[in-house]
């Protein structure tokens, strides 16, 4: 657990080496929303730019952007994703689609990748039946191997509807929204009442209202704060926008479970920048403007273009503290697990000591945490060489 007051043990010039411990901190569960704010720029924000933060809320934000700014979405959209079947002996299991497959030599168009959840792992050439099957409404899918290697993580289907159905429309007539983990609720139920009116809210809510090209396992959640109201108030400040898409997979839930952060396996995600977006970029460099990144994710998405200079394709960049930002210079963005690669993230963009106090406030003052919680509104902190024992001593325990 993070108790940065006691210093850490590195020699004084020597650039601090960060480890998962660093990571952590103690949330009270209560602190977890399990339901969104009534309006979507209702809930509160964060101002963690200077190094006394600031109480907001949402629909503030934009009044602390400037005149030529550029605010960046993640334009992808949660697809139905989840969807529970049996195999052939009966055995309960359940998909987690990860990725559609573009159709190519081989492959009509009918093949998937997904998790697989079930106690015992059927054979490849195995057909499991979805949503009660082909026969009886649902669909088949025959398990061809893992993916992307033969040890591989994930799992490669072909489905199989009785219309010949494309997996877009069998998943938008079988599947279920896969919500994060830790929203306690009975997401397997097509019968409790309850469930259906959370059902029919988290359809609606956990979906941006620019949500446009069909693929993520989970939302963009910084992105779920906007409404119509705040976006027209941009557009009168003279704030320009403009989106990417990342196709949030389930990885993103998955804490990291190597204390050397250098031996961690960062999943991929495949993205993709649009020319329209290119222009907008270099205009907003041209008239010294700021790019405003909405979400972690569209950050990966940037900072990924300017590493390897692609506009598309998949990405598993990994961004600790050190890592040299070259794109985004304010980031709207929500609370994040502990462990996760998202804490990392945020505290290499605006420094670790500065981001650990920042959530000491928010726990103090009960800000609602994770995907259906609140934001922070953070600038990148200029490059610090090294950060010895002085900034470990200023940094703030979350513990305490």
């Amino acid at each position: 657990m993070t108790d940065l007051s006691s210093g850490a043990a590195s020699a004084p010039h020597a650039p601090r080496v960060f480890t998962l411990s660093d990571f952590d901190f103690s949330l009270p569960p209560e602190l977890i929303a399990q339901h969104p704010a009534p309006e979507r720029s209702a809930s509160r924000l964060l101002d963690g730019r200077a190094m006394q933060p600031v109480d907001r809320i949402f629909r503030e934000l934009p009044g602390l952007l400037r005149e030529g700014d550029l605010l960046v979405f993640n334009d992808t959209r949660v697809v139905k994703a989840r969807i529970f079947g049996e195999k052939a002996s009966g055995g309960k299991l359940e998909l987690l689609i990860e990725r559609v497959l573009p159709a190519e030599a081989g492959n009509p168009g009918n093949e998937v990748v997904a998790h697989m959840k079930v106690s015992k792992k059927p054979l490849p050439g195995s057909v499991v039946h979805m949503a009660g099957g082909r026969q009886a409404g649902g669909f088949d899918a025959q398990l061809l191997g893992r993916w992307p290697t033969e040890d591989g993580p994930l799992f490669r289907f072909a489905l199989h509807g009785p219309a010949g159905e494309s997996p877009w429309e069998l998943m938008d007539r079988h599947g279920h929204l896969p919500l994060p983990p830790y929203i306690e609720r009975h997401q397997n139920s097509d019968h409790d009442p309850q469930s259906a009116k959370d059902r029919a809210e988290d359809s609606q809510r956990y979906q941006t209202v620019f949500a446009r090209n069909p693929g993520a396992v989970a939302a963009p959640t910084a992105a779920l704060h906007f409404d119509e109201g705040v976006l027209t108030d941009l557009a009168a400040r003279g704030i320009e926008r403009a989106s990417v898409t990342l196709h949030v997979g389930a990885g993103t839930f998955q804490p990291c479970k190597t204390e050397n952060l250098a031996e961690h396996q960062m999943h991929s995600e495949w993205y993709e920048i649009p020319l329209a977006t290119l222009a907008a970029l270099e205009r907003c460099r041209q008239r010294g403007g700021r790019v405003v990144a909405v979400g972690t994710t569209t950050v990966r998405t940037l900072e990924s273009w300017a590493k390897t200079g692609q506009a598309s394709g998949d990405t598993n960049i990994f961004i600790t503290p050190g890592f040299a930002f070259q794109v985004v210079d304010v980031l709207v963005t929500n609370f994040h697990l502990p462990k996760s690669t998202l804490m990392m993230l945020v505290s290499a963009f605006a420094g670790y000591a500065h981001i650990m106090g920042l959530y000491r406030h928010a726990i103090a003052q009960q800000y609602r945490f994770f995907s259906y919680g609140d934001a922070m509104l953070l600038e990148r902190a200029p490059p610090v060489p090294a950060a010895g024992k002085n900034e470990s001593n200023q940094a703030l325990a979350l513990t305490g």
